[in-house]
């Protein structure tokens, strides 16, 4: 069954994105970090993990935007900021479009959740240093044994599951 961890807003914090990456790392098939980790691009906690420039983020060498394929489903990721995703997720949509993506990885509210429309999943980690709406921080996992049967798991950053927040759906 593949699985894709994804996070957020990390702001800074080190000790903590390396102990959620080594938590998970032998158990994930792909790491997504949304941006604005406030880390430099190729700093060892960000090793291994795909990951996109955020509104915070000064290094410029990280990507404004990714699209990649895992186990035959299409990724965007990007932060969100430069496509107004505290108002709307309909530019996310058009770009993910495009793009042939049908999961969409996106951070920048600090807003944790997930939600379809249509034949696309857009998925907000949230954020394990500064969570807005709830009071603990969070990431999540996205694991699939088929179209049909998808599972986005959030965990706090104990690695807690999120039970209000788990999201089952098919694409």
């Amino acid at each position: 069954m593949p699985k894709v961890l994804i996070m957020s807003d990390s702001h800074g914090l080190e000790k903590e994105v390396s102990m959620i990456k080594q938590r998970h790392i032998n158990e994930v098939d792909q790491m997504i970090h949304c941006g604005d980790s406030e880390l430099e691009m190729d700093s060892d906690e960000l090793d291994h993990f795909m990951k996109v420039a955020g509104n915070c983020d000064m290094d410029t060498r990280f990507p404004n935007e990714l699209d990649f394929v895992v186990d035959e489903i299409g990724f965007f990721v990007t932060h969100g900021h430069l496509f107004q995703v505290k108002s709307t997720l309909m530019p996310l949509s058009y770009r993910a479009e495009e793009l042939g993506a049908h999961v969409i990885c996106f951070g920048h509210s600090h807003i944790a959740g997930a939600e379809q429309s249509g034949n696309q999943l857009f998925i907000n980690p949230g954020s394990i240093r500064l969570p807005r709406g709830r009071q603990e921080g969070t990431y999540a996992i996205l694991s699939w044994e088929s179209r049909k049967n998808i599972l986005v798991e959030f965990f706090d950053i104990n690695g807690e599951l999120v039970n209000d927040l788990v999201y089952k759906t098919s694409l």
